[in-house]
């Protein structure tokens, strides 16, 4: 790694007095620093100036943050500090902020210093160049300051406190211990499955005698958040979170209660835990717990599963690719044991090669990358490959599946120690879409899918799962993602999606009047019979009948090659990414001139919520329509078995029987289960088949098509 020019105020270049690393980077460092001031910064505030402070990180770590300096581009802070240093070959890594109240902080730079180029014991002035990553050939400015590098003998109580101060456990720290335990088959012992039911007799926290509650887990590094019931004291949930157990010791799964308050901090309610080491495995225990430090209990289902649901390991230790292992896989889910725990769908094995052809990410002209593999909440990484365009990870990863519709998420990224990862692409493949055994080539994608990006990764699958219990999952609740981003929402990209929709229902409306005003004397009398004939030979098995002829219809119109879908997907794709310029172009704008009350204004609930509503009603739409078109192959066969079955049953059975046997079933569900989580099953049916903006996400891009959709990318911006 390259680093930005230090100019040096003294009598010798840092050059010239470079530390002899093999003799002198043992023991510990102490690096004096005095921040003294800045010059000529970058602009960030509509006024035409800044408020800076400078961040120093070393080894990823915040070491030091100035002082805000108001309204100055050449800000003087004159603040010293001191760091004590075990490995001077980590680079100093310093960034300057420019401070917005109640917002995130506007970036103005950062740069880097290399402490083998200090001459020992010699007090050195420095000027940092500042510059972006992303546009190294701007320099946003220059910071000066003086720094003084001391070597120190070996101290136990240095070395103690340098530990205490840099190698605190963290998250990050143990995610790491974790992937390294994974590698080595350890990673998992297995599964606790929480069932959020009900909370009872809470503890009100609004004048008006209610909260809105929603509850909070924690273990280890692993959280969730329930929704929100609003205005009650005895909330239902009824959701349900997987925790993935560790190995690592305290299996202590914290529980809190807290009220939802929009102008003021969120209100504690109550807290209770539970020790997982003292529970059953393989069984599913009810609880009712208590609140301490409030009032009031809450209920849930905890399930102990023991068996391992993922694993790494390298290509010459591939599952599948052992005859007796894959046997034994195969054997699992095949028909016979098609019954027996629902809730284990099947197996997939994906090997990430490799990938070509990356962007560049560093200032060096290469990139750190790692891939990150998704399956719902299931998230595993490989290792980096350092500096290298065309990394080669050659890695195993196997999941069990909890729902064969899942969309199996590969991100690549370039690692950057001192700060956030950089996103280089990304592929989202849906498990039905997975051909066994082959080695593909897939283009990454920009964050939202909708356009390519530079690279190929190459990846290679294997999906074996049971088709009964696929079906029977189908029509259950589909899981949240709970780790997944928020999207932002575009209203004009929804707006068109409704307005599609709504033009369907008009020129349905438009066909059929215009079949009552003759304007085609052979269709109005061809539809005028067809009528007749219907009204006067109906029967209520005739309904399913006639939407199954529609998707046999359907079927046979695609398979002779008359296919509509593709350029419909092409239409909307090119749509999307021209709303997705349209919209960085707007917030680059927006960025420059928004104030303070556009902003507030900008995040109101109820935008978001009318967004969401356009969104959930053009899906639905195009759900039903995408059914019929056999865009998910595996769910129209469903629904084409499903109106089979429904046709004959009306057929040979008096309806009388069947609602009598459907009101016994609606009414008695809760009194056989009282811990069921309600569902519609046709809701949850249309909530796999995806909508048009998912199809398009999920499309697969070959090299030539990407290219094109580049270039009209550039075209349109």
């Amino acid at each position: 790694m390259t680093f930005p020019l230090i100019h040096s105020k003294g009598n010798q270049a840092l050059g010239s007095s470079k530390i002899d690393l093999p003799s002198a980077s043992t023991g510990m460092y102490q690096l004096s620093i005095r921040l003294k001031s800045g010059h000529n910064l970058a602009i960030r505030d509509r006024g035409g100036t800044s408020d800076p402070y400078v961040k120093i990180k070393l080894a990823g770590k915040e070491v030091f943050r100035s002082k805000i300096i108001h309204k100055n581009l050449n800000p003087i802070w004159n603040e010293d500090t001191s760091l004590l240093i075990e490995n001077i070959v980590e680079p100093l890594y310093i960034k300057v902020f420019d401070y917005d109240f109640g917002f995130q902080d506007d970036f103005m730079g950062s740069t880097y210093l290399d402490l083998t180029k200090l001459e020992l014991k010699r007090s050195t002035e420095v000027t940092l160049n500042l510059k972006d990553p992303s546009c190294p050939v701007q320099i946003l400015g220059h910071l000066l300051m003086t720094v003084t590098l001391i070597h120190r003998e070996s101290d136990p109580r240095d070395t103690n406190m340098f530990r205490r101060r840099n190698l605190t456990p963290s998250c990050k720290v143990q995610n790491a211990h974790l992937l390294e335990a994974h590698k080595k088959d350890q990673l998992w012992r297995g599964i606790v499955s929480v069932t959020l039911i009900e909370g009872q007799n809470l503890k009100p926290m609004d004048p008006n005698g209610f909260s809105d509650p929603y509850v909070k887990f924690r273990m280890g590094c692993q959280k969730y958040k329930s929704k929100t019931i609003l205005k009650t004291l005895n909330p239902q949930w009824r959701e349900q979170f997987d925790f993935l157990l560790t190995d690592e010791k305290g299996d202590i799964l914290d529980i809190t209660v807290w009220d939802k308050d929009t102008m003021k901090k969120d209100d504690f309610i109550g807290r209770c835990h539970i020790d997982l080491s003292g529970l059953s495995k393989e069984h599913t225990h009810k609880m009712d717990l208590a609140l301490s430090e409030g009032k009031g209990h809450i209920v849930f289902l905890v399930t102990l599963t023991a068996s391992a649901p993922v694993s790494i390991s390298d290509l010459s230790v591939s599952a599948l690719d052992n005859e007796e292992e894959r046997h034994k896989i195969m054997e699992k889910y095949s028909w016979l044991n098609s019954f027996y725990n629902l809730k284990d769908i099947g197996f997939i094995q994906v090997k990430i090669i490799k990938a070509e052809g990356l962007m560049v990410a560093d200032v060096t002209g290469s990139s750190d990358p790692f891939c990150v593999i998704e399956l719902s909440n299931d998230r595993l990484q490989t290792h980096t490959v350092h500096r290298s365009l065309n990394p080669e990870w050659n890695k195993v990863f196997t999941f069990n599946i909890k729902d064969i519709h899942s969309i199996l998420e590969v991100s690549v990224y370039d690692e950057d120690r001192d700060r956030r990862a950089d996103f280089l692409g990304k592929v989202a493949i849906p498990l039905l879409s997975i051909q066994n055994g082959d080695e593909k080539a897939y283009v990454l994608k920009n964050k939202n899918l909708t356009g390519a990006t530079k690279g190929v990764i190459y990846l290679e699958m294997d999906v074996i799962f049971n088709v009964i219990k696929a079906s029977i999952r189908t029509i259950t609740p589909k899981e949240q993602k709970y780790i997944e981003e928020e999207q932002k929402i575009s209203k004009e990209k929804n707006y068109y999606r409704v307005r599609r929709c709504i033009m369907v229902l008009v020129n349905a409306g438009r066909f059929i009047n215009s079949c009552f005003e003759w304007e085609s004397p052979q269709r109005s009398l061809t539809a005028f019979l067809i009528y007749l004939v219907i009204v006067w030979n109906f029967e209520l098995f005739m309904i399913p009948l006639m939407i199954l002829i529609l998707m046999v219809y359907n079927y046979f119109l695609i398979r002779s090659g008359q296919d509509s879908r593709i350029s419909s997907m092409e239409e909307l794709e090119e749509s999307l990414i021209a709303y997705e310029e349209e919209e960085e172009d707007r917030s680059d704008k927006d960025a420059e001139r928004k104030g303070l009350m556009d902003k507030l204004f900008a995040i109101q609930e109820v935008c978001i919520a009318v967004q969401t509503g356009l969104d959930e009603v053009a899906s639905i739409y195009e759900r039903i329509k995408n059914t019929f078109n056999w865009t998910v192959p595996f769910l129209t066969w469903l629904a084409v078995f499903v109106l089979t079955a429904g046709t004959l049953i009306l057929y040979f059975v008096p309806l009388r029987y069947i609602l009598l046997v459907y009101g016994i079933h609606k009414f008695t569900k809760k009194l056989r289960n009282p811990l069921l989580i309600d569902n519609n099953e046709l809701l949850d049916f249309l909530s796999r088949v995806h909508s048009d903006v998912q199809v398009v996400q999920f499309h697969e891009l070959h090299q030539e098509s990407s290219q094109s959709l580049m270039i009209f990318k550039k075209k349109t911006g």
